[in-house]
């Protein structure tokens, strides 16, 4: 017999979660099918909370490997990469308890297997052991999230070719390291490396890192991950890959060959709905395994939903959980009365962090914007200085005559807090939205949030000629 719900969410990620919990909390009937044996996703078991809890571990290591109090100890200190993935098994143990008592207490039935659609109102799951269960419902929301994609032509059974799932299974530390790929995936992982004193080649496909951001930040990056010993080399585009016994040799387009311990592939990502079975429902998959929805993220099947990584841009764990609430609203309600925000802070855990919302100087050149720039450099700032953090940049974009905010870019010691506080002011309507509000209000001292006050005040003395 199959098991019948007003809807079921196919993943457990931030998008699925998202619509899980709102979806209850209305009162409707709902299960989530998860693939893997516990909830999260890839989010908290391979991608965003792993990385990130590594990343820290790794910044506190090098902190201290780096601070002059510590120089006598330092012979005793011998932490490999087996060691600093402990502590992503820690903390993603307490998130997988965490969120399983969300189900259970807000009544989600919980399937683990593989979802498989039978018709358009019918699945099947397939648990790991190969038993079978039919489940039916009125509505789907599709939150499968996304994997690296793996193109055909490299071998990533070979023990020397890793992506950022199985990275996170190394049983060494490389000595060298070639990441293919400079998007975000592949400047954190560079930073990662760096911060362990592993030689790290960054092959990057377009001619500069993170177009998407501020010319001057991405710039500074660039400056900061050589500074660290990354050779970044831009316009590159792989020919071959040699496999070797100890590792591997990447040959680049231009004639150019790498060796290195470790070849990192980080370029690009795919969604994961090759194994919906589609094709029984009617709907098709781009190149990409990202499926096409409109405003309210409705599929061509009009009680199918999809969000997160497999409804496309922007891809981040903060913007599925919205889309996926938006989505529990919808199909409760019938109707919703708010709209998503369209500018959504960025967060890259490179090393320093770096955050930004709103538009470029390059896109307010290119748009005929009057804008101005307010900086604090956090060189200047006390709390940095206590902090040993003195490396950034806090920079406002605002126009000219209103003083409207247009843009919050941060590069540096807690950058991706730090941009919250600028989105709040720059999302309120009309005169709200001003830079005098920071120059105006008193802030903590010292603390790195006072950079708002120190940019606020160099922006306006630009405009007043001071």
């Amino acid at each position: 017999m199959a098991a019948t719900y007003d809807v079921i969410v196919i993943g457990t990620g931030p998008g699925g979660e998202g619509a899980c919990m709102k979806l209850s909390k209305q009162g409707v009937s709902v299960a989530a099918v998860e693939a893997q044996p516990q909830v999260g996703g890839n989010c908290t078991h391979k991608g965003t909370i792993p990385s990130k809890t590594l990343r820290h571990a790794i910044q506190l290591l090098a902190d201290y490997r780096h601070h002059p109090l510590f120089e006598h100890t330092l012979g005793h200190m011998d932490v490999g990469w087996s060691e600093l993935l402990r502590t992503s098994s820690q903390v993603i143990e307490r998130q997988v308890s965490m969120r399983h008592r969300y189900y259970t207490r807000n009544r989600v039935a919980l399937y683990h297997g593989m979802a498989r659609f039978i018709d358009p109102h019918s699945l099947e799951v397939v648990r790991g052991d190969g038993e079978q269960q039919v489940l039916r419902a009125d509505h789907f929301v599709i939150a499968t999230g996304s994997r690296p994609y793996r193109p055909p032509e490299i071998d990533f059974a070979h023990p020397c070719v890793v992506d950022s799932d199985t990275v996170l299974e190394l049983k060494r530390t490389p000595r060298r390291v070639t990441i293919y790929g400079a998007g975000v995936i592949g400047c954190e992982y560079a930073s990662i490396f760096a911060n362990l004193d592993v030689k790290v080649n960054l092959v990057n496909t377009r001619d500069r890192l993170l177009s998407f951001l501020d010319d001057e930040i991405t710039d500074a990056l660039g400056y900061h991950l050589r500074d660290q010993g990354v050779v970044i080399l831009h316009n590159e585009r792989v020919a071959r890959v040699e496999y070797l016994d100890d590792g591997v040799v990447l040959h680049c387009a231009s004639g150019k060959q790498i060796r290195s311990d470790l070849l990192f592939w980080a370029n690009g990502r795919t969604g994961n709905t090759d194994q919906l079975n589609l094709e029984a429902i009617g709907l098709e998959a781009n190149s990409r395994g990202q499926l096409e929805v409109d405003e309210n993220f409705r599929t061509a099947q009009s009680h199918i939903y999809a969000v997160g990584d497999v409804a496309g841009p922007p891809g981040l764990a903060s913007a599925s959980y919205d889309q996926g609430r938006f989505v529990g609203h919808l199909i409760a309600q019938g109707e919703v009365d708010y709209r998503l925000i369209e500018e959504v802070p960025a967060g890259i855990f490179t090393s320093p962090e770096i955050s930004s919302i709103g538009r470029t100087e390059r896109e307010l050149t290119e748009q005929n914007v009057p804008y101005e720039v307010g900086r604090a450099e956090f060189k200047n700032l006390a709390r940095a200085q206590i902090a040993g953090r003195d490396v950034g940049m806090l920079k406002l974009l605002f126009h000219r005559e209103t003083l409207q905010l247009l843009g919050i870019h941060c590069f540096g010691e807690q950058a991706s807090e730090i941009v919250h506080i600028g989105q709040a002011i720059m999302a309120q309507p009309g005169e709200a939205n001003s830079i005098r509000y920071f120059a105006n209000t008193t802030f903590n001292y010292p603390t790195m949030a006072e950079a708002y006050r120190v940019a606020a005040l160099y922006g306006l003395n630009r405009v007043s000629g001071l």
